[in-house]
């Protein structure tokens, strides 16, 4: 069963937008379902039907306690009628994105930062197994090859003529994906929103293609770091364009393309950029810093 029977999805129009003088195409796929949102929906779609079609009854999955994929992931499970159980990062905490995946059933186990490094071996896997069960694993981010076939679908929605699409990327799913799905005449353009020159290699996990590239000056320091020009540029973007942003993928990858395009290494011309939605961080990220970004 393919996750639009389950979860319904809206239209995900391409908006065309001034900000600063410039003018820019976006993608909305952040409008695609108010929980289930951007590229979630397509790294969950075809992890759920793998799980229905085996006869799984839980997914068992990994993040931190502001995760997109876990909020995603658990308001998923429950319209498909599964359990859902979540590996958070750290020491408990309360807060929206948190609140909102046990609101959709999702049992939360909170593991050690120390051990949530080693969420990949063998012996975590042995000892979750015994904890909970039989379950279908999906991993932190949502990336695996599942994911990258849902991502790659994301191609359905752009029309041709664009050749240049720009994404922000953490585990690196949604790029693949929209590298898997490329045409020939179209070059991918990754803004990291983590710091090191690993996520080169975490792309090159998922495809052989050579079209693309990354642009890793706009991470601000690493995951969820920022500063007051990151938050001023979200709120002035949203005043002008009426698009939100969040502070730790969208920001970031919008910052980076108008910034590129000022200094005359980016054209704006046949340049999409993917919103990949993100936005119930924003809550989670006002109540930890202060008001910060307007909702």
């Amino acid at each position: 069963m393919q996750i639009e029977k389950i979860i319904p999805n809206n239209p995900t129009p391409i908006e065309k937008v001034q900000f600063d003088g410039i003018e820019l195409h976006v993608l909305r796929l952040d409008q695609i379902h108010p929980f289930v949102s951007g590229n979630k929906f397509f790294k969950l779609k075809y992890n759920l039907g793998e799980a229905l079609k085996k006869g799984e009854n839980q997914i068992l999955t990994f993040g931190g306690a502001f995760s997109n994929h876990i909020a995603a992931t658990a308001f998923a499970a429950s319209q498909a009628n599964l359990r859902s159980i979540g590996v958070i990062r750290g020491e408990k905490v309360d807060n929206p994105t948190l609140a909102f995946a046990q609101e959709n059933g999702m049992e939360l186990h909170f593991i050690s930062r120390t051990d949530y490094r080693s969420k990949d071996q063998p012996e975590m896997r042995s000892k979750l197994s015994v904890q909970f069960g039989d379950f279908h694993l999906i991993p932190e981010g949502g990336t695996n090859q599942l994911a990258i076939q849902g991502t790659a679908e994301i191609h359905k929605l752009i029309p041709k003529h664009y050749e240049r699409i720009a994404t922000s990327l953490g585990t690196a799913g949604t790029m693949a994906g929209l590298i898997e799905g490329s045409s020939v005449t179209q070059k991918i353009i990754g803004f990291p929103a983590l710091k090191g020159n690993w996520m080169k290699e975490e792309v090159e996990k998922w495809t052989k293609k050579k079209n693309w590239t990354l642009i890793e000056d706009f991470h601000f320091g690493g995951y969820a770091k920022w500063d007051e020009s990151l938050i001023q540029f979200i709120n002035d973007f949203r005043a002008e364009t009426e698009i939100p942003l969040d502070p730790i993928y969208t920001g970031k990858l919008f910052y980076g393309v108008i910034e590129q395009v000022k200094q005359n290494k980016l054209t704006p011309d046949q340049l999409l950029i993917i919103h990949s939605g993100g936005l119930q961080g924003i809550a989670g990220f006002n109540q930890r810093f202060g008001p910060l970004i307007e909702i």
